[in-house]
Formats: structure tokens, sequence, C-alpha cells
């Protein structure tokens, strides 16, 4: 690589940087959804976002970039794009992972939910328009 390139390799470096520092995020978001600590969750959720805007600012940099055409020749830009490529992928995979944790999160509170309504009142159990449980709270003292 010559020094005319120096300007867009700093920019891979900065996205290689970012991505890290999002997959960082992303292993301390399933660190907080497994001990269910909100607090860690919304400051996580404010970091990634903050994150995904310094990614989509650089790799608007990179796109724009004169030289971008005849780096995409070279050999070592090949390499440091296979590299984002693959840091990118692990990302993704995380998310997933995170999501289908917070998913199945949900799942249990909402059985919890039930469980606790049905066992509250159980002949007063009801379900709303949208097949989810309620209590019917009419009470026997009410004429209409």
């Amino acid at each position: 690589m010559n020094s005319q390139f120096e300007p867009l390799n700093s920019l891979l470096q900065q996205q290689q940087a970012q991505l890290e520092a999002l997959l960082l995020l992303l292993r301390q978001e399933l660190a907080a959804l497994a001990s269910r600590d909100i607090d860690k969750l919304n400051t996580n959720t404010s970091e990634k976002q903050q994150v995904l805007a310094e990614i989509q600012a650089t790799d608007h940099s990179i796109a724009t970039n004169t030289l971008l055409q005849t780096a995409k020749q070279q050999p070592w830009f090949k390499q440091r794009v296979a590299v984002l490529e693959q840091l990118l992928a692990d990302c993704k995979q995380h998310n997933e992972v995170n999501q289908q944790t917070l998913e199945q999160s949900q799942l249990t509170l909402q059985r919890l939910k039930t469980e606790l309504l049905s066992s509250r009142g159980k002949s007063g159990l009801t379900y709303t328009n949208k097949g989810k449980p309620t209590v019917d709270n009419i009470g026997k003292g009410i004429k209409a």
C-alpha cells in the first residue's frame, strides 16, 4: 500500500474499531439481558445507537472517497474488507442471539402473568379482543 491510500486505510481502521466496539456492546447487552439489568440495557441501547451512527458516517466517508475504485483492486484493500465483513457478520449473529434471548424472556414473563391472573381470579379470567388474558373485575354488587 502506498501513501496515497493512507486516508482510505485510516477510514477502514476506524470502521474496524467501531465494529469491534459494537460487538463488545452486543456482548454486554446479552449479559444485561441475562441478569435483567434494565438500567444497563438502557445505557447500552443509547451507546449502540451512537456507535451505529458513527459506523454509518464512516461508511459514507469510505463510499465517497475518490480513491475507492482504485483501491478496490488492491490486495490490502480486499483483505481489510474481508476482516470488516467478518466483524459485521459476528455483530449480526450476536444481535440475533440477543433478539432470541429477549423474545424468550418476554414469553416467560407472559406465561408468569397468565398464571398470576388465573390464580387471582379463576372465575373472572377472560381474554381481550387481542387474545391476551385479563381478569374481569366487575363485582357482584354492581347493579345495571
